[in-house]
């Protein structure tokens, strides 16, 4: 993944330079891994005009990504913000990025939407292939001894994964002809299963690997395989969304009023 940086005025030269070579480095790793991977190669930028993003998946494509995810992720925070401004950038990125590149297009998300699902089904009327809930913001913390700002834990932890199952489960049944990935949180491998009961086809880890390493991709697929034999599952059609926000099972258990069930009585519910 690569970041667009932008520097002082008059440095337009440093910034151009410094550009270049991350992108060169990113073609090269996109290309290496083509080389050596039979599975498909997503490719994934975050930049923020779309004169950038433009560019770049042109050269992504060229290298031979099979997919490319772009990430908008920034925090809308003007006082004379215009409302809609920030959903109408998604949709007006994807656009452009659509017009330029034939391979697939998946959006990942920030969580910061009043209603992602009404975001969600613009970008799926515009073409994107799949969407991605959420991406993280890097924690803020501030250092009160040395009275500087700091950042938090940069890992995520399990208790992140409620909010993409949330709105993965929602978003999976009303807007039912997109593909969903759950981001954050992924820690255990029954997190994988919850993922696709909920209404994900994919699910993007990070934080695990480095917490546990490499191996441990292995043993959440060891996980799913035999979490399948044991409830006759052969595969992932047969129960992937069963738990989304349409099974009548559940009905309302992706919104606030499971909050009374759970204290009605003293214990979960």
């Amino acid at each position: 993944m690569i970041d667009t940086v932008y520097y002082p005025e008059g440095a337009e030269y440093l910034e151009g330079y410094i550009r270049e070579h991350a992108l060169s480095e990113y073609l090269d790793l996109i290309r290496d891994s083509k080389a050596v991977c039979d599975i498909p190669v997503i490719a994934s930028i975050n930049c923020h005009t779309n004169n950038t993003w433009t560019e770049f998946a042109k050269h992504i494509e060229k290298a031979g990504a099979d997919a490319l995810e772009i990430n908008i992720l920034s925090l809308p925070s003007i006082a004379n913000y215009e409302y809609g401004s920030f959903e109408q950038l998604h949709i007006d990125i994807l656009r452009k990025i659509k017009q330029s590149i034939g391979i697939p297009v998946i959006m990942k998300l920030g969580s910061n939407f009043t209603n992602p699902v009404a975001l969600i089904e613009q970008l799926y009327a515009n073409g994107a292939a799949a969407v991605v809930l959420f991406n993280r913001f890097y924690p803020v913390d501030i250092d009160i001894e040395h009275l500087t700002h700091t950042t938090g834990d940069v890992l995520s932890h399990p208790a992140d994964l409620s909010d993409s199952l949330r709105w993965v489960g929602i978003a999976s049944s009303v807007v039912s002809k997109m593909d969903y990935a759950v981001s954050g949180g992924v820690h255990a491998p029954a997190d994988v299963a919850k993922a696709l009961l909920a209404g994900a086809s994919a699910v993007e880890i990070c934080s695990t690997i480095y917490r546990h390493g490499n191996a441990y991709i292995e043993e959440m697929l060891t996980f799913l395989k035999e979490w399948m034999e044991r409830h006759g599952f052969t595969h992932l059609t047969q129960f992937n969304r069963t738990l989304n926000s349409k099974d009548i099972r559940g009905i309302n258990m992706f919104e606030r009023t499971q909050f009374l069930k759970y204290f009605s009585n003293g214990t979960p519910t």
